[in-house]
């Protein structure tokens, strides 16, 4: 009973002794440091209960030298990001331009918690009235064509509720393409490594895109035939580029999604 009574008085003493110099030295209180660092050290009790040199660096753990408060101090608190805001509109209206969204930090990573990810998003877009709600003109030109994720967002009936044209497809095989389409690596520009020559492709007019007096789309070759070079452009990087030839038009797309786009 006594040898218990005098171990249990040595931990007391050794938790007091633990107190008092966290309270001195502060541990790895406002020293965490990322990966192993040498430089990341103070003088304090380590967790095998030895007083010296300890560390308040993740590689602590593994070599077993961490400061006695490093779980307590250093625990990792990764970045939390708000959600995605909606989409804004486009930048500049009747020609292709970009949208964003947004999120924000709600709480910044600490003790080599998981860094926050991007804050802003870009994707190609083009809207079909000016700032005065006017109906944009449309000109002859090059295809301006997108991702067939564009054109999950556009409205399929009117502010009536009635159903919109459900459009047409245009089949095109591809004869040439810029080297841009290719070097991108932003996420909206993704979708434009599958635009390849020789491949088939498929894309889809359809409201607001198609004009209603001509039930035609901006470059979509229906006045042309199969030998007549076409241009197109893709939304979002207007360094890629290219032509096509008309193959047919279908009334839907039946292309493998990665070679199927919306006209813009």
């Amino acid at each position: 009973m006594m040898g218990f009574s005098v171990e249990f008085a040595c931990w007391v003493l050794v938790v007091f002794a633990l107190g008092e110099n966290h309270l001195v030295s502060g541990g790895c209180s406002g020293k965490c440091c990322r990966g192993r660092d040498t430089n990341c050290l103070t003088t304090d009790w380590r967790m095998d209960r030895v007083h010296g040199t300890c560390y308040c660096d993740e590689g602590c753990v593994r070599t077993k030298d961490c400061c006695f408060d490093y779980f307590t101090e250093c625990q990792a608190q990764d970045c939390v990001v708000s959600d995605w805001s909606f989409w804004s509109g486009c930048a500049k209206p009747c020609q292709p331009s970009v949208r964003i969204r947004v999120r924000h930090i709600e709480q910044q990573p600490h003790n080599s918690g998981q860094p926050c990810p991007g804050l802003e998003q870009r994707a190609g877009c083009r809207e079909y009235r000016d700032h005065q709600d006017r109906h944009c003109g449309f000109n002859s030109g090059p295809a301006f064509i997108t991702s067939m994720e564009f054109a999950k967002g556009r409205p399929k009936h009117d502010s009536y509720g009635n159903p919109l044209n459900p459009g047409f497809c245009v089949e095109f095989k591809l004869e040439s393409r810029t080297p841009h389409c290719t070097v991108e690596n932003r996420p909206h520009t993704l979708w434009m490594r599958y635009i390849t020559e020789g491949f088939n492709v498929c894309v889809a007019c359809e409201p607001p895109a198609m004009r209603n007096n001509t039930s035609s789309c901006q470059g979509d070759g229906q006045e042309s035939d199969k030998e007549t070079v076409l241009h197109w452009q893709a939304v979002g990087n207007p360094r890629c580029s290219g032509t096509w030839k008309k193959i047919q038009k279908t009334q839907r797309c039946a292309c493998p999604p990665q070679h199927s786009f919306v006209f813009i």
